[in-house]
């Protein structure tokens, strides 16, 4: 670039140059206009005081005041990071979603069109690389102009004042009225600006003060940057662009609604038009490359803003939404929410997540294909990997959005209300095996067996600081029924599992104290209620009464499958800056919660629920490998589970009504009739194809599992059909080890209980 120019220095934003015929004005003439221009100087951007000001005592405004306050500004002008975009990306690196407060991408100077810099330049200050701070042939070229017309009609502030406001406007971030301060056009601001232009010009090249000008500037359509603008208007890199679209870009910053391309091509064609004669004046390019620039057409390609999770594809709006609360919440991030916040708000991060694309796309078909978005009711599903705690996948029916008449929701129904979600949802027999794993670290075997009588009172039971009494002994919500008149003990645990007996969890919580069952829930994650508030210690607990979110019942059931070993939830795997810095990020947070033998036994007997005469015999996955799990249903059927996992892989499902609460009998679901929902019949079947799908290609690991005998018993009335209420119990052969493949107890449903202030809860 050349750097003796010889035209005027172009206005600045805001201020419109019109030319009128020159009128011979002698130097005491000029001075005359002096006064006039002063005050419309301060409207127009101009800057006189601090530099001319003191020199000129005459002009009535303080100068020695003037000139006292100039030099009482401190020069220790420092620029903030600028707000940048954040990308999104899932495990294979495709892109979830771009998230910002302003759309914009730093990129250096050699990352610039040389044309883009030299346009920029030539328009909005011509005699950049000549002057300093301030252009004093500007400034005495402004006032002629603007005395000849009586009114502001040109500015002179450099490049570098407009670059120095552009950064107060910057540093005002989202706070309106520090906007409109950093914006007003007084007297006190352009000292100021002034005095960081003097420390801006001793510190840094012009080429330096060039890059950060266009890295920081507006060009309309939420773009700010040379970077997002060429992207936003061109679909290309600031890099590439071509000399009639650096123009247009050029010519947009001083007035970006004007001259908006989208709105006004005739405005902007001629704003661009304008630039490329200042390029020819400046002898930058020659006569005939204007020519030919000028003929060629506005050539947008435009692409509108993609801001936010909204935007995101397959469902992953909800997972990037919590991915934005991990890193508002997790002081990893920051020490205070305050520096977390603006983590977050100053952008220009590349997120890289655990959602594994594959996994996304399997639970988001079968939440989608199995239950309608208009349906009555809706399912969410988490995956997430043992001994990892991984997120792999996080669908839900109802799309992301803030449409209701499109069914769209931005509640996330799969996590805890603090991470985006709502106040969760009761798991029903989904929390047996927590019971049952308290009970086996406490020291019972797994053949404990409870004369689990059909009803029984609730009976009085141990807490963490003291006792829970039942107060309505011998009145129905005193009372815990089974099911079925049938399901009469005595009962051992496998048996027990399987047929889901409500009076048999309770009297394995009697003789452990509910203090042992909440503190294992407690090791496996689930710390409270998906509101926030604690876990109630009441009998009710362990039959499922609580509301939890699908993610914490999820990673419950991997840590069985990791023998025992909890990993806290992990969305993010690594995060850099767009320099290629690494930002710190959690670690995988992983702890013993049982042993291995106690997580052996729960496989075990979680393994005969799916096997044949367990409840969810039927969701077998396609390729046969071993899985286990645990159906569940809720009072009325207004929610129903199932959560089930492989050696590598597990995932919960969630059917129910989010808000009205809908019994889930006589019911049409995706299009089918369903005259009573049972876990293994609602979501027990959504869960099976997004698994089976999603297994494809892991390895088929198998459990460790033990030998637990099953008892002998004369009851021979075994249930022949899934999802419907089964016997007492049946005679079984004992199951092997590795893959059990033996004959386990028939179906069943627990029945109804209600402690003061619970749902009674059923299950199948």
């Amino acid at each position: 670039m050349s750097p003796k120019s010889r035209i005027p220095a172009a206005s600045g934003p805001g201020d419109t140059w019109v030319p009128r015929p020159r009128r011979r004005e002698t130097p005491l003439g000029i001075l005359g206009h002096a006064a006039t221009f002063l005050g419309a100087s301060v409207l127009g951007g101009v800057l006189l005081a601090g530099l001319i000001l003191p020199a000129a005592g005459a002009v009535g405004l303080g100068a020695k005041n003037t000139a006292e306050g100039f030099e009482s500004i401190p020069d220790d002008f420092k620029a903030p990071p600028l707000s940048q975009a954040t990308q999104i990306f899932d495990a294979k690196g495709g892109l979830i979603a771009k998230v910002y407060e302003r759309d914009r991408t730093v990129i250096s100077a050699d990352q610039m069109s040389p044309l883009i810099r030299t346009a920029q330049v030539d328009i909005e200050d011509a005699r950049f690389y000549e002057h300093g701070a301030v252009d004093l042939k500007g400034i005495l070229r402004a006032i002629s102009k603007n005395a000849e017309s009586g009114a502001t009609v040109q500015g002179a502030s450099t490049l570098t004042q407009q670059y120095v406001k552009n950064v107060n406007v910057e540093k005002a971030g989202d706070d309106v009225e520090a906007v409109r301060e950093a914006q007003r056009k007084t007297l006190g601001r352009k000292i100021q600006e002034l005095r960081y232009a003097i420390k801006l010009e001793e510190d840094l090249t012009k080429e330096q003060i060039l890059t950060n000008y266009l890295n920081i500037t507006f060009y309309g359509h939420q773009a700010y940057g040379i970077q997002a603008a060429s992207q936003r208007y061109f679909s290309k890199d600031a890099k590439d662009l071509n000399l009639p679209e650096a123009a247009m870009l050029a010519g947009l910053v001083q007035n970006p609604s004007q001259y908006d391309p989208k709105l006004h091509p005739v405005a902007a064609q001629k704003r661009r038009d304008t630039v490329i004669d200042k390029m020819v004046e400046s002898k930058h390019i020659t006569a005939a490359q204007a020519k030919e620039a000028k003929a060629a057409p506005l050539g947008l390609d435009y692409k509108d803003p993609q801001n936010g999770c909204i935007t995101a594809q397959a469902g992953m709006g909800f997972f990037c939404d919590y991915v934005r609360h991990v890193v508002k919440q997790d002081p990893a991030f920051g020490k205070s929410a305050a520096d977390r916040k603006k983590l977050w708000n100053t952008g220009g991060l590349n997120i890289y997540t655990t959602l594994d694309p594959d996994k996304q796309a399997a639970a988001q078909k079968a939440v989608s294909t199995k239950v309608y978005v208009t349906d009555p009711v809706s399912a969410a599903m988490t995956m997430v990997e043992p001994g990892s705690g991984k997120i792999l996948a996080m669908a839900q029916t109802r799309p992301y959005g803030l449409a209701k008449e499109k069914n769209e929701t931005v509640v996330n129904y799969n996590v805890d209300a603090a991470m985006g979600g709502g106040i969760g949802f009761q798991p029903g027999s989904n929390f047996k095996p927590i019971v049952a794993a308290a009970a086996l670290e406490a020291g019972l075997t797994p053949t404990q067996r409870y004369d689990s009588p059909n009803r029984m009172d609730w009976p009085t039971t141990r807490t963490c600081d003291g006792t829970w009494k039942n107060v309505n002994k011998g009145k129905k919500e005193g009372v815990i029924p089974n099911e079925s008149a049938s399901e009469v003990g005595p009962y051992e645990l496998k048996q027990a599992m399987a047929l889901s007996v409500n009076t048999y969890f309770v009297q394995m919580e009697q003789e452990i104290g509910l203090c042992a069952v909440k503190q294992m829930a407690n090791k496996l994650g689930m710390t409270g209620k998906a509101s926030g508030d604690p876990l109630e210690e009441v009998p009710a607990l362990g039959l499922g009464t609580q509301e939890v979110s699908p993610l914490t019942v999820a990673n419950v059931y991997a840590t069985f499958a990791a023998r025992g070993t909890y990993c806290a939830p992990m969305a993010i795997s690594r995060i850099t800056t767009v320099a290629g810095a690494d930002v710190p990020v959690p670690p995988a947070r992983c702890t013993r919660a049982m042993s291995e033998d106690t997580a052996d036994v729960i496989n075990s007997v979680l393994l005969g629920v799916t096997e044949k005469g367990g409840t969810a015999r039927d969701l077998g996955l396609d390729d046969g490998r071993q899985i286990a799990g645990k159906t569940g249903t809720t009072d009325e059927k207004k929610s129903a589970w199932f959560t089930g996992y492989t050696g590598n892989l597990a995932g919960s499902v969630w059917l129910g009504s989010p808000g009205t609460k809908v019994p889930m009998r006589n019911i049409r679901i995706g299009g089918k009739y369903q005259a009573e929902v049972f876990g293994a019949t609602g979501p027990g079947p959504i869960w099976q194809q997004a698994m089976s799908d999603a297994v494809r290609g892991l390895p088929d690991k198998e459990f460790t599992t033990v030998y637990i005998p099953d008892p002998v018993r004369r009851d021979t009335n075994c249930a022949t059909s899934s999802g419907s209420p089964g016997s007492a119990g049946c005679t079984g052969a004992p199951a092997s080890t590795g893959r059990p493949r033996g004959v386990n107890p028939a179906p069943g449903r627990t029945g109804q209980a209600t402690p003061p202030g619970a749902t009674d809860p059923e299950d199948q």
